[in-house]
């Protein structure tokens, strides 16, 4: 069987998402001297990193990164991250994903840093896939696609950025 694959966003619209969402990014903190992007781990880190770039290009704004790691598949006592929770107290933090599908990386993601006071917290996600099973919203999303179940959006940072749904 033949599996069809669709280009949904190319290098250039992916860069154009991740401008748009540092913007958006930069207006909610525009008094923070300090955000910290936590990219879950592979991807979502990727992702917080082109973040990171972009909003140090636009604003003056400190940004820390930090990975999030977690077994995706078992996630309820996994998670860990780069940087220790002193680190992040009474700071902003956006928690960043490539593509929000069921809601679990990030439900799980949210949950390990509600154990620190922070100042403001939001998500980011590059694509926004509507198949939630838990109640978790993206702050900031670049695109938002109503899919199938049975279709697979996956997205490739590289020399050629792509985000393709099979």
């Amino acid at each position: 069987m033949q599996v069809d694959t669709n280009i949904i966003l190319t290098h250039e619209q992916i860069q154009h998402k991740i401008k748009r969402i540092a913007y958006q990014i930069y207006e909610n903190n525009v008094n923070e001297k300090e955000i910290v992007l936590a990219g879950i781990a592979k991807n979502g880190y990727v992702f917080a990193q082109r973040l990171k770039t972009t909003l140090e290009a636009i604003s003056d704004i400190k940004v820390t990164l930090c990975e999030v790691t977690m077994n995706k598949k078992s996630p309820q006592d996994t998670v860990k991250t780069s940087l220790q929770s002193i680190d992040y107290i009474n700071k902003s933090l956006i928690l960043a994903d490539d593509v929000l599908n069921s809601g679990t990386a990030l439900i799980y993601g949210v949950k390990h840093f509600l154990d620190v006071p922070l100042a403001r917290f939001k998500t980011a996600v590059l694509v926004n896939r509507n198949h939630k099973k838990y109640p978790i919203k993206a702050d900031f999303k670049g695109i938002s696609l109503s899919t199938s179940l049975h279709e697979h959006v996956e997205v490739k940072f590289g020399e050629e950025d792509l985000a393709i749904l099979t």
